[in-house]
């Protein structure tokens, strides 16, 4: 009865600021109260007009939605004469939005999650979300495992009807997890399991790793880590049946635990093709890695299926779908696999968009491109522009994506987005030594020039005994075709005249280098350089006998002329954090005949890089070198 009363009360409410009205033909229409909001706005949510005869009824739905839009506390409609006014009582926008004491998550994080309730700076705010911002606080770090973590809120008023809040946090320690059961296994020990889970019991590195802090969002992974494992060893049905979080009285303490059913290991009985092969039947099943007679792995399903997309997407059939249809016979625990191939639409690419690169000239991007306009769209030829963009080192990020072109059934565009990184480096450096004193250092290395591409790089390190002042310039497409040419100069001097206890002899070396590189594949490329070097000896009554020697048999002035070839194989991801690949350079710098000073030297490296796991790679490297 009371609850009737209420709404007959309401409707009477409205009805009568409704009727306050006389019925007018408004000529005009004049907003009054309004501060941030401009009159047009108010315009727009505003179902009158001039020409209009207001009613009750046109009047109620005025004032509805104008309290729709959440702006406003109080609307109140009156007319002064045929004008219609509309009384408005803004609601206050939140000016300023501060969070302090978050250490778990960045505050802009935090500010995004606030965004998805409704609380932002320049917002309106609503008094009634601020429950609910908090619970939405308490629940981002809920997923951190911080279940003691407190929010409160305070709220100042500002000038101009503005309010500033500020959601004060203290996060508490996070939950340790105390216990992990896995309820159910029996074909796999529970060091075996617990093995592929990135939570564990506290151990001596958990101070470190933190993979004793509970996370919803680790769970989620352990427990896709453990379905994997078991359909990589065959057991196809594996399920898991439930799970079970609990926490201590004390909020200190986390046990979980996983309710799985295993099944039992199946084989592969047949592994078929079906569909629209596109490509031949035999290079196609050359691509399976799922064969008869197998223990049933997921990660063998998955990868067939992308490696027939892949050879597919060669082709411009970027867009095909291949599902392994499983035939399951649970009384031999055994399954046939049929992979029904759909290549779709074969697509092309209409245009190759570069966007981000504030500072690096567009053709020195799309000098790296290997996907072109108007060409079938490749997969292969995307990943690989892909990674040769990431190799130049001037970007910190590069993605693409390959959205459909609207309206078209059979056209892509290919988009890369890069994010500039300081290409520029300055080094300086001091040390001190017995024999030398202090030793200065500095360098000055510019890798991008003006987004140019090219690299223009300085060095000078000076002490008592040795000297060293170099530059170099490096074009990395001298020509068109990729050949690039670096120039370098060179200035070397030592003197141990100055030192005490040491046999005196002096030298100075002047040099000039021009070395080409030539790409002959994608990750294969040959050297050849030629280079001038000058060298002056200086020796004293007791210089080194090997000094005195070199004197005297070639005089105090030495040059040579050099010649080298190299040869380069790289399939490295990235130059500045390779992750995986393999580099190879070998190189020969022959002095030639036809000056005082002739010599030959070899040099050989060689780098392997395996990823061992998502963050950590495994790198090999050696050197051999022979001079004479």
């Amino acid at each position: 009865m009371f609850f009737r009363s209420l709404i007959f009360l309401f409707w009477m409410c409205w009805s009568s600021l409704a009727l306050a009205l006389a019925p007018i033909t408004i000529q005009d229409i004049r907003v009054e109260g309004a501060q941030r909001i401009e009159p047009g706005t108010i315009f727009s949510y505003l179902p009158l007009k001039v020409g209009d005869t207001i009613t009750t009824e046109k009047a109620s739905a005025a004032l509805k939605a104008l309290y729709d839009t959440g702006f406003f506390s109080d609307v109140r409609l009156e007319s002064d004469g045929n004008v219609l006014v509309v009384y408005v009582q803004e609601r206050p926008s939140i000016a300023r939005l501060e969070i302090n004491g978050a250490k778990s998550f960045t505050k802009d994080q935090l500010k995004d999650a606030l965004k998805t309730i409704g609380i932002a700076e320049s917002r309106i705010y609503d008094k009634s979300l601020l429950d609910k911002a908090e619970k939405e606080l308490k629940r981002q770090y809920l997923g951190k495992g911080k279940y003691s973590t407190q929010v409160s809120t305070t709220v100042t008023p500002l000038p101009r009807n503005r309010v500033a809040l500020a959601f004060n946090i203290v996060e508490g320690e996070a939950a340790h997890i105390r216990e992990i059961n896995i309820v159910g296994a029996h074909a796999f020990s529970a060091k075996e399991l617990q093995d592929q889970l990135q939570l564990n019991t506290p151990n001596w590195l958990s101070w470190y790793t933190k993979n004793d802090q509970y996370s919803k969002q680790k769970l989620s992974g352990d427990l896709e880590a453990l379905r994997s494992y078991y359909q990589d060893r065959g057991y196809l049905e594996f399920a898991v049946d439930s799970t079970q979080v609990s926490i201590s009285p004390d909020k200190q303490d986390v046990y979980i635990s996983v309710n799985i059913t295993e099944g039992q290991p199946y084989r592969v009985s047949d592994v078929k093709l079906a569909g629209q092969f596109l490509v031949p039947e035999a290079e196609l099943r050359k691509l399976l890695t799922l064969k008869p007679g197998d223990l049933f792995s997921r990660e063998k399903v998955t990868t067939s299926t992308k490696a027939i997309a892949d050879r597919l997407a060669k082709d411009g059939y970027s867009f095909a779908n291949i599902n392994a249809n499983p035939e399951i016979d649970k009384e031999h625990h055994t399954a046939a696999f049929t992979f029904v191939i759909d290549p779709g639409r074969r697509v092309y690419v209409r245009r190759v968009n570069i966007y981000g690169n504030t500072t690096t000239r567009d053709e020195v991007i799309r000098r790296e491109i290997r996907q072109m306009e108007g060409a079938w769209y490749s997969v292969e030829k995307v990943n690989r522009s892909k990674e040769r963009i990431d190799r130049l080192g001037f970007f910190s990020e590069v993605t693409v994506d390959s959205p459909p072109v609207p309206g078209t059934t059979d056209q892509v565009d290919v988009n890369f987005t890069v994010a500039e990184r300081q290409t520029g480096s300055i080094q300086l450096g001091a040390g001190y030594s017995n024999a030398e004193g202090i030793i200065l250092s500095a360098g000055i290395t510019q890798s991008n020039l003006f987004g140019s591409g090219n690299s223009l790089s300085f060095g000078v390190s000076t002490g008592l005994v040795t000297r060293t002042y170099s530059v170099a310039y490096t074009n990395p497409y001298w020509t068109e075709e990729g050949i690039a040419r670096t120039i370098s100069l060179y200035d070397r001097s030592i003197d141990t005249s100055y030192l005490i206890g040491v046999s005196p002899y002096s030298t100075r070396t002047l040099g000039a280098d021009v070395t080409y590189t030539i790409p002959v594949s994608e990750v294969n490329a040959y050297s050849l350089g030629y280079g001038f070097e000058a060298t002056s000896v200086g020796v004293f009554n007791t210089s080194p006998a090997e000094y005195v020697d070199f004197v005297n048999q070639f005089g105090s002035q030495a040059k040579a002329i050099k010649v080298s070839m190299g040869y380069t194989h790289d399939t490295r991801d990235s130059i500045i954090y390779p992750m995986k690949g393999w580099s190879q350079k070998y190189g020969v710098e022959v002095g030639v005949p036809g000056e005082n000073l002739t010599y030959y030297r070899a040099t050989a490296s060689e780098q392997v890089l395996t990823p061992v796991s998502q963050n950590t790679t495994l790198s090999l490297s050696g050197q051999l070198g022979y001079a004479n």
